[in-house]
């Protein structure tokens, strides 16, 4: 017998949820467990005595502090930036609402739809077109982006020198993903309008006419030196909390001049969770985040450490404060729970906007 539509998407998200799930196990166990695939002896060995880790975990409440401040930051910092790719002005206390919504969706459900959440939200309470909504923080996450790359490079010339250069080849990959990244935002920020004037003129593909020109509005910034140079800036401030926040950590666990590799690590974080959606990020963090201390010179137990009380301390300051935020908005948690809601929401705003006029 087929199964109906409703009920084969139903079976799609299991399959995609278990999946996940066993996928996130499987990485985030590496950060305490070696896999043994050759057959002989325990499948699983410990990298450390995991009673004396746990024991050891309070010691390390010295750099947790100071870390928990640092990435509750973000949210404030984050919506002063946010502004400069706006073209409207939106109060800061809805703009810092919006940021803090937007990160609890990213930390506490599932699906890393924070940014969607953003400008979805955005749409529905100050009569931005969604698209272009989006297009604003896409061009926020793409200068902090640029801003991380900058602070990589510049740890090339700490203590680090050395070590850093087994990450060579992975600063190329992400330095050239940066750079195509950035010119694609250009361009579609010069042509995008043009293209859907030029499809208006011949009234043909209204939709995309429509699309085109929200696009070109909300990448806008991205039409002049002096407007990208603007984000950048304003980038600057969230992206060094954040990195100064893993060197502290890495400071905090025992390798000298660790304030100069938070950059690295984040930069590795960032580049293993940039897709949304991926049903893997907890255990892509843990994967990542041990492996990037590891390399650094961390032992096993502390890279494990590493891992997970900067990933408890993330979650529960942002998701703190963005609960806070989803109180004060009147949002309710099982609204935000349905990712298939939200989605579907979106793309009724996308719909909607396709066949308005295009601005003029």
């Amino acid at each position: 017998m087929r199964l109906p539509n409703a009920g084969g998407r139903t079976w799609l998200k299991v399959l995609g949820a278990v999946v996940g799930l066993v996928l996130s196990v499987l990485l985030l166990s590496t950060a305490f467990f070696k896999w043994n695939l050759h057959g002989a002896g325990d499948l699983l060995i410990p990298r450390f005595p995991l009673r004396k880790f746990v024991q050891d975990l309070p010691g390390h409440l010295v750099w947790l502090v100071p870390f928990l401040l640092l990435q509750a930051s973000l949210v404030p910092l984050r919506a002063v930036q946010w502004q400069a790719t706006l073209r409207k002005p939106i109060p800061f206390r809805d703009r810092y609402h919006l940021v803090g919504i937007g990160v609890f969706v990213h930390n506490a459900l599932p699906g890393k739809l924070g940014e969607v959440t953003r400008a979805f939200l955005l749409a529905r309470t100050q009569n931005v077109p969604f698209i272009r909504g989006l297009g604003s923080v896409g061009v926020c996450k793409l200068m902090e982006f640029a801003c991380l790359m900058m602070l990589v490079a510049l740890s090339f010339l700490g203590p680090f020198g050395t070590t850093m250069a087994h990450f060579r080849g992975e600063m190329k990959v992400a330095v050239s993903l940066c750079i195509g990244l950035v010119a694609l935002v250009v361009l579609l920020a010069h042509w995008a309008a043009p293209l859907g004037r030029w499809l208006h003129k011949r009234h043909s593909l209204p939709r995309v006419e429509s699309f085109l020109s929200h696009v070109g509005e909300g990448l806008g910034t991205a039409r002049s030196f002096k407007g990208m140079a603007k984000v950048f800036f304003f980038s600057i401030f969230p992206v060094s909390a954040s990195a100064l926040a893993y060197g502290l950590a890495l400071h905090g666990i025992g390798i000298p001049g660790g304030l100069f590799a938070g950059a690295v690590v984040l930069g590795a974080i960032s580049l293993g969770q940039a897709l949304p959606g991926v049903p893997a990020g907890m255990g892509i963090y843990y994967f990542v985040t041990s492996w990037a201390a590891r390399s650094l010179g961390a032992s096993a137990e502390a890279a494990a450490a590493f891992a997970t009380l900067t990933h408890l301390g993330t979650v529960l300051s942002q998701v703190s404060l963005g609960a806070l935020s989803v109180h004060h908005s009147k949002l309710r948690i099982r609204d935000l729970r349905k990712g298939g809601r939200l989605a579907n929401a979106a793309a009724h705003h996308v719909a909607h906007e396709a066949v308005e006029p295009a601005p003029p």
